[in-house]
């Protein structure tokens, strides 16, 4: 298409059913507002259902609030029942929710938290919702990056949980490199079905809350780069938007910000890392996340073939 992606460019989502996590704030309160403005029935699945509730009244349209912890297994496992049994049908999986630069701690059960959280957490999310997905023509998983995926990143199979020594800066990097290769190995699963695809997006650099975390030795020039970095959760949250609404995507399509740097700007198809299309570690890391989460997606496991 020519001219810039915005919001206009939305088409109608009456009778769709979308759930954002995360949705509370930031990105994923301006992707479920925007979404929910064009008439899709949203779901704000959070940890906090007060502050979900509070973002749920300001967003004009059919909005519900779903507890999600992705920092827990038992509550992706409870939240996933209670969506299966509210919604019959999904249309868009929005795997937006994230946490960046932590100091290191664990999951409940666990796992460093970023790499728990931002890809773990999102992969036993969809895979306990892929049947309410895959009989839906036109139906997406949308998982949000980062540009971060590029930074000292790399799937640490022999660290996964960095139990040895911690980078905030490497796990994250970790965790948004993961988000990619998940996205890519699940599309290859959906692909003999013809009905689901699974597309990724990276905000740039956006204002929101995700960035307080920063470590010390950023925090300064950060500060003083943001004003020309940064740009608002509206403008952020475009990429994600334009991934799970745009008629002309195909699955396995990264977007991001159109600007030099992919820093801000209008959403455009971009490029990830050559290491994010590794199949072989693709493959490792799908085995690895079922073996950890438990979560084994067996509509959409390849069948050995007969010999």
């Amino acid at each position: 298409m020519s001219g810039n992606w915005t919001e206009q460019h939305i088409p109608d989502q009456h009778g769709r059913v979308a759930i954002v996590t995360g949705a509370n704030t930031g990105l994923g309160f301006e992707t479920a507002r925007m979404l929910a403005a064009r008439g899709a029935a949203v779901v704000l699945a959070v940890r906090d259902v007060a502050k979900g509730r509070q973002a749920a009244a300001r967003i004009t349209g059919d909005v519900t609030v779903q507890a999600l912890d992705l920092a827990s297994l038992d509550s992706i496992r409870s939240a996933a029942a209670d969506l299966r049994a509210a919604h019959p049908r999904i249309d868009l999986l929005i795997n937006n929710a994230g946490v960046m630069y932590t100091p290191r701690q664990t999951t409940a059960d666990g796992f460093e938290l970023q790499f728990g959280t931002n890809h773990l957490g999102h992969f036993a999310l969809t895979g306990l919702l892929l049947d309410r997905l895959l009989p839906v023509p036109g139906s997406r998983v949308v998982t949000v990056s980062s540009a971060g995926h590029r930074i000292r990143a790399a799937i640490h199979f022999d660290d996964l949980q960095w139990e040895r020594s911690y980078s905030r800066v490497a796990a994250y990097g970790q965790a948004k490199l993961a988000n990619l290769m998940f996205t890519y190995e699940l599309q290859r699963r959906l692909a003999p079905f013809g009905t689901t695809v699974a597309v990724a997006a990276h905000p740039g650099v956006s204002n929101t809350e995700l960035a307080r975390n920063t470590p010390a030795a950023l925090r300064l020039p950060v500060t003083w780069l943001a004003p020309l970095l940064t740009q608002k959760a509206e403008m952020g949250a475009l990429p994600t938007l334009r991934a799970a609404t745009d008629p002309a995507v195909t699955g396995g399509q990264y977007y991001g910000p159109g600007n030099r740097g992919e820093f801000r700007g209008y959403p455009k198809l971009v490029a990830s890392s050559p290491d994010s299309h590794d199949r072989a570690v693709q493959q490792r890391l799908w085995t690895v996340s079922e073996e950890l989460t438990g979560v084994t997606s067996s509509a959409v496991t390849p069948q050995p073939r007969n010999s």
